[in-house]
């Protein structure tokens, strides 16, 4: 038998591992993290979820602690998103759980629909198709306009039909920080009696503060007629450790269908809330410390350090020659493109050179390639070098010149059959990507340039491989 390894040594470890991750603070990774920059609240969720992460939320009534947390929690959501005395709400595991659920809350109000259908606006949440693959729902994409890419609210009336459960809009969209027009789509959602749901899970916890500071952000909450529930991550803006989102419902009879029960087994009675049964108590209670400590005064400081920010990367990055910001975001996303022949995705190589991660975002409908930013407070007071470093990378890409594909290679990715891909295609385009195995490149242009030559069905289809190689058990 293998003995243990001392504990001392398992750490040193995991230090060891850590140090080839991206910085998860001091705003250098635009994506994936939320950094608050406020010292101590580490430490202070650190302590609360070890207190909680032994408790187990599948049984309310066992551990009354995190029944009494999850409403609270609940409640400081509906008072800032516009709930009211019959809102009710569940705290999940992150946005795509949220958005599952608004999905299967949905799709099981109308058991009498052997096809429903869902309507999206294209620039929704990838989660939202995630639900309808795994919920048997037709998803119904409606293209944005194409110059501010926010939903055309008449395009989304018309696609609404009498097998539709289920009109999705979002607050902001993460691709390009736009809110769409949800009074609009909303509205003509009630009139057909479908349900509308609100994807504010990136934006929900910012936006409110935003308009105490003047900006003009677009109604989006519960207080809006016709918005029947709405998702909103409490790692993201709440500045919460991972784990933790909050999916409302405008009344408990909206959310019924969500709560699943089982008695037809000899074990006791499984009763759950969310996709999850057992679940640690610790992600809800770092959150409900984190939410308690910092409270609405330290938001709106948070709030006013990321506008400050994002106006300021916005205003230099519109200065920059050969760049520009799509749309009209009003939130805290920018997507940044490049005009002429400048390619994003060397940009985004030369940015990581200089310890800067933008997330390389594809072209899709009228969205070009771009770089995806997401600010927050911590990127206060770091704006002059990013923009520094990002002028040099442009300049950098610039002189590069674009990534130009053989034609041979595009003739070969456009001959693949996304249905049909064998193991042996997989591996040759991974040879003429430089990939050794699935080890990827600290360059990245020209992979993203060969995805980017792909239809998006095939770009799933090589990226499942590719993922699914990722993850195959080290052998000892």
């Amino acid at each position: 038998m293998t003995p243990g390894v001392p504990a001392d040594q398992v750490l040193d470890e995991l230090r060891t591992l850590r140090a080839g991750d991206l910085p998860t603070h001091g705003g250098r990774t635009l994506a994936y993290v939320y950094d608050s920059g406020l010292s101590g609240v580490d430490d202070l969720a650190a302590t609360a979820h070890a207190m909680a992460t032994a408790t187990n939320g599948l049984d309310p009534t066992a551990f009354p602690s995190l029944l009494r947390m999850e409403n609270e929690v609940v409640g400081a959501a509906v008072r800032l998103l516009g709930g009211g005395p019959s809102t009710v709400g569940t705290v999940t595991s992150g946005g795509t759980e949220s958005c599952l659920l608004a999905v299967q809350t949905a799709r099981d109000a109308r058991p009498d629909l052997s096809r429903p259908r869902m309507v999206l606006a294209e620039t929704a949440h990838a989660a939202f198709r995630k639900a309808a693959h795994y919920f048997g729902v037709e998803a119904v994409t409606v293209p944005v306009d194409p110059a501010t890419f926010r939903a055309d609210p008449d395009a989304m009336a018309a696609a609404i039909d009498d097998s539709t459960v289920l009109v999705v809009v979002s607050a902001p969209s993460y691709a390009h920080g736009v809110v769409d027009p949800v009074a609009a789509v909303a509205a003509a959602a009630a009139e057909r009696g479908v349900r509308c749901h609100v994807d504010a899970c990136i934006g929900g916890w910012l936006l409110p503060y935003f308009r105490r500071l003047g900006v003009a952000v677009p109604e989006f909450d519960l207080s809006v007629p016709g918005v029947t529930s709405l998702s909103v991550d409490l790692h993201k803006y709440a500045y919460c450790p991972k784990g933790t989102s909050v999916l409302l419902h405008a009344s408990a009879e909206l959310r019924r269908p969500q709560l699943f029960a089982s008695a037809q087994w000899p074990g006791y009675t499984m009763l759950n809330s969310t996709l999850q049964s057992t679940r640690s108590g610790g992600p809800l209670a770092a959150a409900w410390a984190v939410l308690r400590h910092i409270g609405d005064a330290g938001y709106a400081r948070l709030a006013e350090r990321t506008l400050a920010a994002v106006a300021a990367l916005r205003s230099g990055i519109e200065a920059l020659d050969g760049v520009r910001v799509l749309g009209e975001p009003v939130a805290s996303l920018l997507a940044v493109a490049g005009t002429d022949e400048l390619d994003v995705f060397t940009v985004a190589d030369e940015m990581t050179a200089r310890r800067w991660y933008l997330q390389p975002q594809f072209g899709f409908g009228a969205s070009p390639a771009n770089l995806h930013l997401t600010v927050t407070a911590a990127n206060h007071g770091t704006e002059p070098e990013l923009l520094a470093d990002l002028a040099a990378a442009v300049a950098a890409a610039r002189a590069a010149g674009p990534v130009r594909l053989a034609p041979e290679l595009l003739d070969a990715i456009a001959a693949l059959d996304p249905d049909a891909l064998t193991p042996a295609q997989f591996a040759a385009l991974l040879s003429a990507a430089g990939l050794d195995g699935v080890t990827a490149p600290k360059r990245m242009a020209e992979v993203n340039a060969m995805l980017a030559a792909a239809s998006p069905r095939l770009r799933e289809r090589l990226l499942v491989e590719f993922l699914g190689a990722m993850y195959t058990p080290d052998q000892v």
